[in-house]
């Protein structure tokens, strides 16, 4: 079935090579799809091009698609282009010419873009709730190893004195930013462009505010050509948030694969974390930490990714927006297996308190002996030299002690305001709104 069939044979090549994967990618927008129609057949009662007797018969079958696509039991048929026509054919199948009536007002092209919408708002909304959970897991760690040193390093040369405390803090705090830019991208995908149909509009009096309303959104995409050039400009956007996600998650992994390392020694995990190696019987690889940084660098260009697909493209509906799909939609399922496994790895990590016991790391402390000397009234390039002097001879000597109590620092993680910025980050999703609306969408 085809929504745009006219009664002409199309080349089975041609047919197989445009409808591409979408058969297999759309059972991923099949409830979103059944939402929209809701709140579609819903708006069109209210403006006379459905009676209440057919809304309720409408309302009753879309229901029941429901149900089955939450039940693992909604396929795309054979022969069937993708989810909107299933959707469609199911509805004439069981109401007949009812069934044909809820199209009107409608193209595909806004019917996608609603999905689309709809699909990335509930998988930033679990993105978030994803992060959320790696964020208290980082920031008991450091509350757990604050006073537990470690060496910083610059240019991978020791530097100064740091602690786990700062460390485990310092992801804790990058994933609040993450999410300021995850916010941001939430925010332009929560507009509704249903009722811009083909991205011309309708001569049909549709109402629009009711389906914003109906569906949650924080508001709509009121030009119906921007609606329609919002497609990848949108998915564009909502990769940004991701990579930016991503880039946190894979540094984080990247620093534990260099920690865990025998030269360094300064973390590691229980043996059921790790993997051996099949000649060297004494390997634990950090192959889990291995595997999320290379899935976080692949996640980082999906933005260059859908930037070169849409580059080139005027305003108006190209077909090359389904290709962006197929590398859009399982995005989220492999960030979010990187935070679930990283949240895992990172309550299981064992810290080495002993680290700066090592005579190498004496040096570690070098600028502290210099602050020292300013605090006794010398001018800081003189101790700089002085104490400089002293290491070159071999003469220098320090007690390892620490003394840093401004905002941010190691005696002062400020854990407690982190926490705070994050839940207000988090409370400007407004996820009950979206929870209460689509609530009573199933319920009307």
């Amino acid at each position: 079935m085809k929504l745009w069939d006219k009664g002409v044979d199309v080349n089975k090549e041609i047919e197989k090579f445009t409808v591409g994967k979408d058969r297999e990618l759309d059972l991923l927008l099949a409830e979103y799809d059944v939402l929209g129609s809701i709140a579609h057949g819903i708006m069109l009662e209210s403006i006379k091009l459905l009676s209440k007797a057919e809304l309720k018969q409408i309302i009753a079958e879309l229901k029941n698609i429901y149900s089955q696509i939450k039940q693992g039991r909604f396929i795309i048929e054979e022969g069937v282009e993708d989810v909107h026509s299933q959707v469609e054919l199911l509805l004439t199948n069981t109401l007949g010419d009812t069934g044909k009536k809820i199209h009107s007002g409608r193209s595909r092209n806004d019917q996608v873009l609603l999905d689309l919408k709809l699909f990335t708002r509930h998988q930033l909304l679990n993105m978030v709730a994803r992060a959320e959970e790696l964020f208290s897991v980082l920031q008991k760690q450091s509350e757990q190893h604050k006073n537990v040193l470690m060496p910083g390093y610059t240019h991978l040369q020791v530097a100064m004195p740091s602690s786990f405390g700062l460390w485990f803090g310092a992801y804790a705090e990058s994933l609040t930013d993450d999410l300021q830019l995850a916010l941001s991208a939430y925010k332009i995908t929560n507009q509704n462009p249903l009722g811009s149909a083909a991205g011309y509009g309708s001569s049909f009096p549709l109402n629009r505010t009711m389906t914003t309303e109906l569906l949650g959104f924080d508001n709509l995409n009121y030009n119906v050509v921007y609606a329609q050039m919002g497609r990848g400009k949108m998915e564009k956007t909502v990769a940004f948030a991701l990579a930016s996600m991503a880039a946190t998650v894979g540094k984080l992994a990247a620093d534990a694969c260099m920690y865990m390392s025998q030269n360094f020694n300064f973390i590691s995990l229980p043996d059921e974390l790790t993997t051996g190696s099949s000649i060297m019987p004494h390997k634990k690889n950090p192959d889990v930490f291995e595997l999320i940084r290379a899935k976080c660098n692949k996640i980082q260009n999906l933005p260059n990714e859908i930037g070169y697909l849409t580059a080139n493209l005027t305003s108006g509906y190209f077909r090359d927006m389904q290709v962006l799909k197929e590398s859009f939609l399982p995005v989220f399922v492999e960030l979010e297996s990187c935070f679930k496994i990283m949240t895992h790895a990172v309550k299981e990590m064992e810290v080495n308190k002993d680290i700066l016991n090592d005579p190498k790391y004496d040096y570690l402390f070098s600028v502290e002996e210099v602050n020292n000397e300013v605090l006794n009234g010398v001018a800081f390039r003189d101790a700089y030299k002085k104490v400089g002097e002293n290491i070159q001879k071999g003469h220098f000597k320090t007690e390892k002690e620490i003394n840093h109590t401004h905002e941010g620092s190691i005696g002062n993680l400020c854990n407690k305001e982190i926490a705070e910025k994050m839940a207000n980050i988090v409370a400007s999703f407004n996820i009950q709104k979206v929870e209460k609306s689509i609530e009573k969408l199933l319920l009307y």
